[in-house]
């Protein structure tokens, strides 16, 4: 029975090693990693001495490993304090506490080899050499370590209930789960220190105490879950074997399994050291997609400062052009006096290119307010043939001045309801329209409205430059123009087809266009819900 005990002393001492160092390696100038370290140490020569203890045969060699043990279980309790007041960032409130818990524990340190600490050595149960308390160590219990512990632990429950952030929270709840494990089964050594006839069974769950610290630490702020997951499995699979070859009971035994040992420790090395790569390159990949979606929200932003300039410019543009337009038409229609031929030229042209000017400023600003989501629709029942009718009156001149042939086909006799902004969409018809007359240098046009299955379509065929296939697919995006458009318009901006579609998919509508090729003209087609 006693060997068992035993080798739960030299588990908890390996493991404990093995944590302390795992951590102090990951990260050796971080304040906490630093008492942690020190707490597993104190921890492990606890370990190492009880198995040591638990095995000796001699009476002096079973005081010297009890001595041994008793110094380094002073530390645990207090550096355990500290690790969790660095941990919750407590550590100022608390330094009272600490400073007074390091002084209590030095000068008890100083009773270790008198009897004030331990009384004497005798056989209690079925323990050859068992410790008999004395006054110091009751001190050391009482203060130390139900004291410490037990204010640790109420630190621990308050800042898990107060907590908001969960991976924190989830760190927390490991420590205690830890901390009960380790002190409540390590809390099983005492009763036979003061004459209680009970074992120390909880012995193993001592182990606990370093595995959920560090897992804790581990998981929660240093290093991938994945990691750990490796680490863990490869470390318990080395201290089983470990073990195996300390309580081998031959020169062959210990040979086999600790060649064993050696081999399965170089591939679990392999195997961490491939897991933590892997997840290296998983962070930098996420690292550079975070930098990425960083400078697509700069960009976006940019974006929306740059839209809201141009709303605002537009805005301030548009008063003084309407002006110009406005005083340009007085005079050609000769209410300001009668003009010669050359003034009158002269006046067309301001005419002329105040009004370029107002379709460019025009698509600017519906640019700007479809990209800031600001653009506004009144929707109304409106019949779409006397909407294409105004636009083609209001464009006769266009129309007379051009070299073409014009023809508007439609059922006069029927209604072509549909639910529309009228505004918006008589400005995507005259668009339309208007694009038809300049891009047909000769040969005809032909606008048309008809019903089918439920639809209304409107389209503007024409005979004029056509699109090439390779212009198509981009069409109708921002600033995109055929190539053989400038030949016909050097004033197009590129904007209007794609404020046309975006109006159009706001009334739920559908716009596309139609081309043999270059040269071969084309038709551009509009399509609603007929309103019945």
């Amino acid at each position: 029975m006693m060997e068992i005990f035993a080798t739960s002393g030299l588990i908890n001492g390996i493991v404990s090693s093995a944590f302390g160092i795992l951590i102090i390696g990951k990260n050796w100038r971080e304040r906490a990693n630093q008492i942690y370290f020190l707490m597993t140490i104190s921890l492990a020569v606890w370990s190492f001495s009880y198995w040591q203890w638990l095995l000796s045969s001699e009476y002096d060699m079973a005081f010297f490993w009890i001595r041994l043990l008793s110094f380094g279980s002073l530390f645990i309790p207090v550096l355990f304090f500290h690790w969790v007041t660095l941990l919750l960032d407590k550590r100022s409130i608390n330094s009272i506490i600490l400073y007074i818990s390091y002084i209590s524990i030095i000068i008890v340190s100083f009773f270790i080899n008198t009897e004030f600490f331990i009384e004497s050595v005798r056989q209690i149960s079925f323990f050859t050499f068992w410790p008999i308390a004395g006054f110091a160590y009751d001190f050391y219990f009482s203060f130390i370590y139900l004291g410490l512990i037990s204010y640790t632990i109420y630190i621990l429950i308050r800042s898990y209930n107060s907590e908001k952030i969960s991976d924190k929270k989830g760190q927390i709840l490991y420590i205690l789960i830890g901390s009960l494990l380790g002190f409540g089964g390590g809390l099983t050594n005492f009763p036979l220190w003061f004459g209680i006839p009970f074992p120390p069974y909880g012995n193993f769950l001592v182990t606990a105490f370093p595995f959920f610290l560090g897992y804790s630490t581990f998981k929660y702020k240093l290093f991938n879950a994945k990691t750990i997951a490796t680490e863990i499995l490869v470390f318990f699979i080395s201290i089983i074997l470990l073990v195996e070859v300390v309580l081998s009971k031959s020169i062959l035994e210990t040979i086999l399994r600790g060649g064993l040992f050696i081999v399965i420790s170089i591939f679990g090395y392999l195997l961490i050291k491939s897991v933590i790569k892997e997840i290296s390159q998983r962070e930098h990949i996420q690292e550079l997609a975070t930098d990425l979606q960083k400078a697509n929200d700069r960009l976006m932003e940019l974006d929306k400062q740059k839209s809201e300039f141009v709303s605002f410019a537009t805005h301030q543009l548009r008063s003084p052009l309407t002006a110009m337009k406005g005083y340009a038409s007085l005079i050609l229609d000769g209410d300001l006096g009668k003009l010669s031929h050359e003034i009158r030229n002269a006046i067309m042209r301001i005419y002329d290119s105040s009004n370029t000017l107002t379709n460019i400023v025009d698509d600017y600003l519906n640019i700007s307010q479809i990209e800031l989501g600001t653009m506004k629709y009144y929707f109304e029942n409106v019949d779409l043939k006397e909407l294409v009718a105004d636009v083609i009156n209001e464009l006769k001149p266009n129309i007379e001045k051009s070299k073409i042939k014009f023809s508007f086909e439609v059922d006069i006799d029927k209604k072509y309801m549909v639910n529309a902004d009228k505004d918006k969409f008589k400005q995507i018809i005259a668009n339309l329209v208007d694009n038809s007359i300049k891009y047909t240098p000769f040969g005809s046009t032909m606008v048309s409205l008809y019903k089918k299955d439920g639809k209304i379509i409107f389209s503007a065929k024409d005979t004029g430059i056509g699109i090439a296939e390779e212009v198509m697919p981009r069409l109708f995006s921002k600033f995109s123009r055929a190539n053989n458009a400038d030949k016909q318009d050097i004033h197009g901006t590129g904007l209007g087809l794609f404020v046309a579609k975006e109006i159009v998919l706001a009334h739920k509508g559908r716009i596309w266009a139609e081309s043999a090729g270059e040269g071969k003209g084309s038709t551009f087609f509009v399509e609603l819900e007929e309103v019945i």
